[in-house]
């Protein structure tokens, strides 16, 4: 029994290898599909909308995407300039920070600590730090070089949308399926909705803070603000790093210190407090699992999976919560903080 059991786990973790080894070959294919399931997700409350109000399916879905389109030429607009003139300075930018590691080097050699001014170059190596920033705008801007692609896709998904649930009720005869499907469907648009909507608020109030303290590339940052949204924890830290090294450039240690003052605020006002309070804590990672599928979906599909991956695991979470049988590995990639309430309302319970 036990030699029939572990033969069958070496032929599921053999046909894992095979799936991701696949995946990682077909990441061309599979990154804009996955990048217009998303865009199709969020984009579904505004179809339904339209829908709704006894507007035609092609009309509805013309509205939203002309929308959609709309308001990505002007983000591409924005930063596109930013953009090019940032990677153009970021030399000179790269050697101002020099300077102030040489200061910061005199600074502790003044305390009997020496430390050469090279090494902490080393450790923070700043043009690195802002090509990466860079790289993640591009990264996503080169994916919609194929745009024609994802709109259509996204188009076809937001069409399919209303026939799919049809297809699935006819073919299940105990609805059980369908209740399963449905559950996990509304649980992902809730969550593609609001973390779009709260990323969005993030995006702006470090845009407006930026440009009202004088930050070069103010809108650059906010976008990046917006797009790292999407990682918890991790990704505000990243966020905040290349708008604290330009800060400390252009307008002094004060400036910098009140930048990063601003995202520790934002972090901890919006991430903390705004988005438990919106999303509820059932849909939480453990911070170990955030860091981790970064790693793993970076690995598996490029920089455009480092920014999909919250979203993705988010996603297998859901549908791992939704069967019974695979419930177990829901609870181990949550936070903790639900099964902590559930105890303490249990033991009240027997106080009582």
């Amino acid at each position: 029994m036990k030699e029939t059991q572990l033969g069958y786990y070496f032929i599921v973790m053999a046909s894992i290898i095979i799936v991701l080894a696949g995946v990682k070959f077909a990441s061309v294919i599979i990154v804009p599909f996955l990048l217009s399931l998303f865009i199709a997700i969020i984009l579904s409350p505004s179809y339904n909308f339209f829908k709704s109000k006894g507007i035609p399916d092609i009309l509805s879905i013309t509205i939203v995407m002309i929308f959609f389109l709309f308001f990505l030429a002007l983000i591409a607009k924005l930063i596109g300039s930013s953009v090019h003139q940032f990677s153009a300075n970021i030399d000179l930018y790269s050697t101002k920070l020099s300077a102030y590691y040489q200061d910061f080097a005199n600074f502790t050699k003044s305390f009997g600590f020496e430390i050469p001014a090279n090494e902490i170059s080393g450790i923070v190596n700043s043009k690195q730090i802002m090509r990466f920033s860079t790289a993640i705008i591009e990264g996503i801007s080169s994916i919609f070089t194929n745009g024609f692609i994802v709109v259509l896709t996204v188009v076809f998904m937001l069409l399919e949308s209303q026939h799919f649930s049809s297809k699935i009720r006819y073919t299940d005869k105990d609805q059980e399926t369908m209740k399963h499907i449905n559950q996990i469907f509304s649980q992902i648009k809730s969550y593609m909705v609001i973390k779009a909507l709260i990323s969005v608020l993030t995006g702006f109030i470090v845009y407006a803070s930026l440009y009202f303290i004088g930050t070069d590339y103010a809108f650059l940052w906010g976008v990046l603000a917006f797009l790292l949204n999407f990682i918890p924890n991790i990704g505000s830290i990243i966020a905040a790093v290349p708008a604290v090294l330009i800060t400390l450039v252009q307008l002094g240690a004060f400036s910098a210190l009140l930048v990063s003052v601003l995202y520790l605020l934002v972090n901890v006002i919006i991430g903390s407090i705004v988005e438990p309070k919106v999303m509820g804590r059932g849909l939480g990672l453990s911070t170990l699992v955030v860091f981790i599928s970064l790693i793993f979906w970076g690995w598996l599909l490029g920089l455009v999976g480092m920014l999909l991956s919250i979203p993705l695991t988010i996603m297998a979470k859901i549908v791992f919560a939704a069967n019974e049988n695979t419930k177990w590995i829901a609870v181990l990639l949550g936070s903790g903080e639900s099964l902590e309430d559930k105890k303490n309302f249990l033991s009240s319970k027997e106080s009582v």
